[in-house]
């Protein structure tokens, strides 16, 4: 199966013969994958070399003329380097831009720290007016992009990931989908999680909810499941632990409830090793997430009795 990067190219080609307002913007990173589009669009397939600052700078600047421009690189040169072009070149200037990040939290462990960007989500939260999208399957992936740069002049960012579930569902760019019913508990699974997270709950009374979309976060779906399955609400995300949480806490503020948010630590592991190393490392495997869950939902539960 190919990634969610994969598609990416592809799809963004696409939409640039298909619509006159799009422009990608790139830093060297994934320019050899728009060789042929940029010999039919070489005004709208712009490579300004390894200048990240220059990268976002570019794209507000063609949002400025009008254009849609498509921002790419590595999600930690996308949002940590160039931070505060995407906090005044864009949000500042009141312009719109698609950021699509590649290597999410520890996609490449090999790159280093450097390539690592889990608190890419919470730190655009320090930003005001920006929908995020996290796919969880490649396909996912196509529909979230072109959601994206049809959605006016918004300031859009796409996180994609090389982990993946095994199916895609039919994802919309905004509401939380219901996967599975229960009433003792509700699990939140951010996009490529959810597999682990239906492992992890296989034979509990947990009602699972799957997010593609967490910004906006849907508030009113967690409600609405939290007033069916109780009060106590388990958030799995890919990126910084507890990164939406307060969102959560938001959503349910005039109701009793506890949250527990599950997600990548804080603290750096220096031995890099693989992904699934990673995964494990960060008790986000399906076996570590059961019994965080478990002890989570059987806290709640004696405290009720």
């Amino acid at each position: 199966m190919d990634t969610m990067r994969d598609r990416f190219a592809p799809v963004v080609s696409r939409l640039l013969d298909e619509d006159p307002r799009v422009a990608v913007v790139l830093a060297e990173i994934g320019m050899a994958d728009f060789k042929e589009t940029r010999s039919r669009h070489p005004d709208r397939v712009i490579n300004v070399g390894i200048r990240e600052q220059l990268l976002v700078g570019a794209g507000a600047g063609l949002a400025l003329t009008g254009l849609r421009p498509v921002v790419h690189t590595f999600a930690s040169f996308l949002i940590e380097r160039p931070f505060e072009q995407v906090k005044l070149d864009l949000g500042h200037q009141g312009v719109g831009a698609v950021l699509v990040s590649a290597a999410a939290s520890f996609d490449w462990p090999a790159g280093g720290y450097t390539h690592m960007a889990p608190g890419d989500v919470a730190l655009l939260d320090t930003l005001d007016g920006w929908t995020v999208h996290v796919p969880g399957h490649p396909d996912e992936a196509e529909t979230l992009l072109r959601h994206a740069v049809a959605a006016g002049d918004d300031k859009v960012y796409v996180r994609l990931s090389v982990q993946s579930n095994a199916e895609a569902l039919p994802v919309d760019g905004s509401r939380f989908l219901t996967v599975r019913e229960g009433r003792a508990g509700v699990v939140l699974a951010v996009g490529p999680m959810l597999d682990a997270v239906l492992a992890a709950t296989d034979g509990l009374d947990v009602t699972v909810l799957y997010a593609t979309t967490v910004r906006p976060f849907d508030a009113a779906a967690l409600r609405r499941a939290a007033e069916t399955a109780g009060p106590d609400v388990v958030l799995v995300e890919p990126y910084l632990a507890g990164t939406s949480t307060s969102a959560a806490n938001d959503a349910l503020a005039d109701l009793p409830h506890r949250v527990l948010g599950l997600g990548v630590g804080r603290r750096e592991l220096r031995r890099y090793g693989q992904i699934d190393e990673h995964v494990a490392a960060h008790g986000l495997d399906a076996a570590s997430l059961r019994e965080r869950i478990g002890q989570f939902l059987r806290a709640g539960a004696g405290a009720q009795s």
